[in-house]
């Protein structure tokens, strides 16, 4: 489970929306730089965030939790304190995602086996900002 390079090699080749739960409007925070670093690299992002009260964040619709998204998403992205995670690998594995990816510091054995045993890839403790420059990815389709 979770972590290893193929694992996140096939995530960066064959997901085309994330879902980043936790995403601040604030230009200073972690889940902005990241999701700005997925956008440029030609991923859809969608905006999720319980807190922000906010309609869009970098141009884009934020839902309140995952399960208001209209539309197929392939990674929940989860910027959440490690007692919270558990809450949206569930609404992962409840709308069908292909991954979770819990961000650096973001920890839930639990919740990422049951992730894993649903069938989802799993990464725990990593950033993708970090480990996509280290890949030679294939050209996006």
């Amino acid at each position: 489970m979770g972590n290893e390079r193929d694992t996140i090699r096939r995530i960066a080749e064959e997901s085309k929306t994330w879902a980043v739960v936790g995403l601040s409007p604030d230009p200073h925070r972690a889940s902005h730089g990241v999701a700005e670093f997925l956008m440029a690299r030609g991923y859809k992002v969608i905006p999720v965030n319980p807190q922000a009260g906010c309609e869009e964040i970098l141009g884009q619709r934020c839902y309140p939790d995952l399960a208001s998204i209209d539309e197929p998403v392939d990674v929940v992205d989860i910027f959440r304190r490690s007692e919270q995670a558990g809450v949206h690998v569930d609404e992962a594995i409840a709308i069908g995602a292909k991954a979770v990816w819990l961000q650096l510091g973001v920890y839930d054995d639990a919740a990422c086996r049951r992730a894993s045993d649903a069938g989802l890839m799993v990464v725990m403790d990593r950033c993708p900002k970090i480990e996509f420059p280290g890949l030679r990815l294939r050209p996006a389709s």
